[in-house]
């Protein structure tokens, strides 16, 4: 998730939480964004995200690794915010026959809904595509004295 327009970025499906959704995800988000040497990247302790794969793709991107200490979920508010939204919206309410068809179904959901229509609050009830239009980006101004 961008944190600044709220924006998901990158994702990943697995059947096991290991590194690779972890890997995978991030570098679906650096190739949908310009990053740049010192980007913020923020997480949980989560082992995917401590694991060698996930550090070595920060490092070789020069991305810097924000997690709280244990018990301390604030870095990561944003995303398990998003997880509860994602289960109240979607997934508690269907019941999938197939792996592939919730995988279809979250897309749907995050490329479709989420990122396209989704009002937020923090955004000033706008969708996180509205909000990343450059009618609604904060202008430069000029003052003249």
């Amino acid at each position: 998730m961008d944190l600044y327009s709220r924006r998901i970025v990158g994702w990943s499906f697995h059947s096991k939480l290991d590194a690779s959704i972890a890997t995978q995800a991030l570098a679906m988000a650096i190739n949908q964004r310009k990053t740049t040497p010192g980007l913020l990247v923020h997480s949980d302790r989560g082992t995917q995200f401590t694991s060698d794969a996930f550090q070595k793709k920060l490092a070789d991107n020069k991305f810097v690794q924000s997690m709280s200490r244990k018990g301390d979920c604030w870095d990561n508010a944003a995303m398990e915010s998003l997880f509860a939204t994602l289960k109240q919206e979607l997934v508690h309410r269907v019941k999938y026959k197939t792996r592939r068809s919730a995988i279809q179904d979250n897309f749907q959901w995050i490329e479709t809904w989420y990122n396209r229509h989704r009002r937020h609050s923090f955004l000033g009830y706008e969708s996180p595509d509205n909000f990343e239009k450059p009618s609604l980006q904060p202008q430069p101004i000029t003052i003249a004295a």
